[in-house]
């Protein structure tokens, strides 16, 4: 098993619910970002949800789309990225870290460099937005040879004709977009997530991780309560982008945390 398999057969036994954050490679530097990267699990985070910056983003709102311009004028690299995955993995070998991204850096290295890269850094599955199933022979099909996982995401305009296809290939876990639209833009609710959590569950045994809208540690519970766990990202940024110290970043991940957990 992997990283990633291994993080929710542990959840299971103990009877929890999966938190994961955000945060973006390189925001607001890169030694600030690697010192939350590396706070993030004993601030109670189970998978750490990497994101690597982009010059056209499609589907962040502006406070990652920020991020990321952020991290970009500081230097952040797709090298500088599986940097700082290598750097985190010299003191946790068990925490997966999930790459989110689009597919343009990834194809400007070369798709099997990539991947020997990424696997060699760190990195345990790949989340890219940009890459529909019909693609799967790009990047989906290679990763999984590799041993990295595909995460695919599912959201409301995912009817039960497309939900087939684009669970045919996803390993590691499903990420349920609660709402439709970019991240930050509205306020996910869990009586609308938990029927779309249910249809997707009565397709696959993977995982169902819902994402966007979640920006408390109460909203952290409800969504967790109905699915296998939450993520958390733009609210978390949004700390970094304030000036908070690293501490109080990872104070605020803590509470969102143990909102999940108590779910």
């Amino acid at each position: 098993m992997g990283r990633i398999e291994d993080r929710f057969e542990t959840l299971r036994t103990e009877g929890r619910k999966a938190f994961v954050s955000y945060i973006m490679a390189g925001d607001p530097d890169y030694e600030t970002a690697l010192s939350v990267m590396k706070g993030l699990p004993e601030a109670g985070v189970d998978i750490i949800e990497l994101g690597q910056p982009f010059t056209d983003p499609m589907a962040d709102g502006p406070t990652i789309q920020k991020a990321g311009q952020r991290a970009l004028a500081a230097g952040q690299t797709l090298e500088r990225t599986l940097e700082m995955v290598r750097e985190f993995r010299k003191g946790d070998d068990e925490t997966p870290i999930v790459l989110m991204g689009y597919y343009n850096p990834i194809y400007s290295r070369g798709v099997e460099r990539f991947l020997s890269d990424a696997r060699d850094a760190g990195i345990d599955g790949l989340i890219v937005v940009d890459l529909p199933p019909e693609e799967d022979d790009e990047l989906c099909i290679p990763a999984q040879r590799a041993g990295i996982d595909f995460i695919r995401l599912a959201t409301p305009t995912t009817d039960d004709k497309r939900l087939p296809k684009v669970l045919q290939n996803t390993s590691g876990f499903v990420y349920y977009v609660s709402i439709t639209g970019i991240t930050g833009a509205a306020a996910a609710e869990a009586e609308d997530v938990a029927p779309e959590v249910a249809r997707i569950k009565a397709q696959t045994d993977l995982p169902v991780i819902v994402g966007f809208g979640i920006r408390t540690p109460d909203s952290s519970a409800a969504i967790a309560g109905v699915a296998d766990g939450c993520v958390v990202g733009s609210a978390i940024v949004a700390e970094l982008a304030a000036g908070k110290p690293v501490e109080e970043v990872l104070a605020f991940v803590r509470g969102l945390a143990d909102g999940a957990h108590r779910a």
